[in-house]
C-alpha cells in the first residue's frame, strides 16, 4: 500500500468527512434498534443516546452508534411519547429514521429524524402474548384462558364480606401510596382498616423478583390478610413493563390470597390486570372500591334489620289483635259465671269467714308455744355454732404448728444432703474430679498415654501427663 505522506489529524478528518458526506449526504435509513444511555437535557430539548444491537438472547453487541435528537428530531420524540404514552428512554426497541453524520470531535453519530410509533407498541404487544401464552402453559391448573377472558385461581377466590387487613405492595413515599392511604382513612363512613404497607420498586422490570419476594413476604407473614392491593402511580408506557413480566404475573395468579390492582394507567391492561382478582384504574379507586364493598356489606345488615323490624311489627299487630279478642272473651266469660254462681259465692264467703274466726281461736295455745320456741331457738343455735368455731380454732392451730414442724425437719434433712453430696464435701472425703480439655470425665477411654489433664483434690489443682494405664478390678 503506497504512502500517502504526513498529514495533520484535523486534515485525515476533513476527508473522511468528505468521504462520508459524498456517501450518505442524500441518504436515511430505517434502523431497528435498542436504546441505551439515554440522557434528555430539557433547557435545550436534546437527546443524546447509543443505538445499540445485541445478539438474540444475549447481551454481546453486534453493533453499536452514538446518536442524537434536536430540532424537528426531538420533536419527532416529543410527538413519539404523546401519541403512544411511551417515554423515550432505556431499553426500548425502536424502528427509526436516521442519517449519518460525521465530525472531527465527536467521529461519527446517527442523527434522528422520525421513528415509528407503531414499531414500538408492537414489540411490547408482542412480549406481552409471548408472556401470556408462557403463563398458561406452564401453570395450566392455575391460569387458563376462556373465550378473550383469562382464568385464575386468584380470580376464583372469594372476598370477605368485610375487609380490614390489607397488605399494599407499592413504592415507600410515592404519590399513589399516599392516595390510597388518605382514602382508606377519611371515608366518609367512618371505617377502620388495617394497612400493611409493604415497600418496593413497582418500575422498570428489574424490580420484578424483589416484587415477587414482597408477595412471598405477604403470604409467609403471621398476619392473615383479607386482601393483597397493588398500587402505583401513573407513568409512561415502559414504567408498567413490570406488571407485564412473568414472574409478577405467576405469582398473582396463583396467589391464595385476593389480589386487587390499583397502578396507575387509564388505557392499556397489563398482565397483572389480568391475574388479579380484581382490577381498578387508579389507587383512589382501589380504595373506593374497598370501601364500597365494605358500604355494601352494611347496606346489607340495614336492609336485613329493616326487615327484621316490619317482620316484628306486623306480628305484634296479628298478635295484639288476638290478645285484645282473648282479653275480651275472658272478660266476659269472667262475668257470666259470676252472674250465674253468685249465690254459691256468697255462701262460701260466709264460711270462710267464719272459719277465719274459729280456727286462729282453737289453735292460740299451738301458735303461742311456737312463738317461744321462735325466740329461743336461734340463741342456742348461735351457742353451740360458737362452740364448733371455738374447736376448729384449736385444731388449726395446733395442726398448723404440727405442720410447720414437720415441713421444716424436712427442710433441715435437704439441706444436710445437699452438703453431703456438694462436690466441696465430697472432695473432703478423699475423692477427686479429673478434668480434661476443660470437662469433667468419668470414661479413662478418653484419655491416651501422653495427654495432658487436672486432678482436682480438697484444696488443690495437680496438672499431669499420663504415663500409663492399666486395668483395675475395683477392690
Amino acid at each position: 500500500m503506497p504512502d500517502s505522506g504526513t498529514i495533520r489529524l484535523s486534515q485525515l478528518a476533513t476527508r473522511i468527512e468528505q468521504v462520508l458526506e459524498d456517501a450518505f449526504s442524500t441518504m436515511q435509513f430505517w434502523v431497528i434498534a435498542d436504546v441505551t444511555n439515554h440522557t434528555h437535557k430539557v433547557n435545550s430539548n436534546y437527546h443524546y443516546f447509543e443505538l445499540v444491537e445485541k445478539v438474540p438472547g444475549s447481551d454481546k453487541l453486534i453493533a453499536k452508534f452514538s446518536a442524537k435528537a434536536w430540532g424537528s428530531g426531538a420533536n419527532e420524540l416529543a410527538l413519539f411519547e404523546k401519541r403512544t404514552g411511551q417515554k423515550f428512554t432505556n431499553n426500548i426497541q425502536v424502528l427509526i429514521r436516521v442519517r449519518v453524520q460525521y465530525h472531527a470531535t465527536y467521529s461519527i453519530q446517527l442523527d434522528v429524524t422520525g421513528i415509528d410509533t407503531n414499531f414500538t407498541l408492537g414489540v411490547i404487544e408482542q412480549q406481552r402474548q409471548i408472556t401470556l401464552e408462557r403463563l398458561c402453559r406452564e401453570n395450566a391448573k392455575h391460569i387458563q384462558k376462556r373465550g378473550e377472558e383469562y382464568w385464575t385461581r386468584n380470580k376464583s377466590l372469594q372476598l370477605p364480606l368485610v375487609i380490614q387487613r390489607i397488605a399494599v405492595v407499592c413504592a415507600k413515599d410515592s404519590a399513589g401510596w399516599q392516595d390510597f392511604h388518605h382514602t382508606m382513612e377519611n371515608n366518609t363512613y367512618g371505617y377502620r382498616f388495617e394497612l400493611s404497607p409493604y415497600f418496593t420498586g413497582v418500575q422498570g422490570e428489574a424490580n420484578a423478583d424483589a416484587m415477587r419476594k414482597r408477595m412471598l413476604d405477604i403470604f409467609n407473614a403471621p398476619v392473615k390478610y383479607d386482601l393483597v392491593v397493588i398500587i402505583r402511580g401513573g407513568g409512561a408506557q415502559t414504567d408498567f413493563l413490570i406488571f407485564d413480566h412473568y414472574a409478577v404475573g405467576q405469582v398473582i395468579a396463583r396467589f391464595p390470597i385476593p389480589v386487587m390492582t390499583g397502578i396507575g394507567h387509564q388505557k392499556n391492561i397489563t398482565i397483572a390486570d389480568l391475574m388479579a382478582h380484581t382490577s381498578v384504574k387508579t389507587p383512589t379507586k382501589a380504595a373506593e372500591s374497598i370501601i364500597d364493598h365494605n358500604r355494601r356489606f352494611q347496606e346489607l345488615l340495614l336492609t336485613v334489620q329493616q326487615n327484621i323490624i316490619m317482620k316484628v311489627q306486623q306480628g305484634l299487630v296479628v298478635r295484639n289483635g288476638q290478645l285484645d279478642k282473648l282479653r275480651a272473651q275472658v272478660t266476659n266469660d269472667a262475668h257470666r259465671l259470676i252472674s250465674l254462681n253468685k249465690d254459691s259465692l256468697y255462701e262460701i264467703q260466709q264460711r270462710i269467714i267464719g272459719q277465719g274466726r274459729a280456727i286462729p281461736f282453737q289453735h292460740r295455745i299451738g301458735i303461742s308455744n311456737l312463738a317461744a320456741s321462735l325466740l329461743s331457738q336461734p340463741k342456742i343455735i348461735l351457742a353451740a355454732k360458737r362452740k364448733d368455731l371455738e374447736h376448729n380454732a384449736d385444731n388449726i392451730r395446733y395442726y398448723q404448728a404440727a405442720f410447720l414442724k414437720n415441713r421444716r425437719e424436712y427442710l433441715n434433712y435437704y439441706i444436710s444432703y445437699v452438703k453431703n453430696v456438694s462436690p466441696e464435701s465430697t472432695l473432703k472425703r478423699g475423692f477427686a474430679m479429673v478434668i480434661y480439655n476443660g470437662k469433667i470425665i468419668s470414661d479413662p477411654d478418653l484419655l491416651n498415654t501422653g495427654d495432658k489433664f487436672s486432678v482436682i483434690m480438697r484444696d488443690k489443682e495437680l496438672l499431669t501427663t499420663l504415663q500409663n494405664k492399666k486395668d483395675y478390678n475395683g477392690s
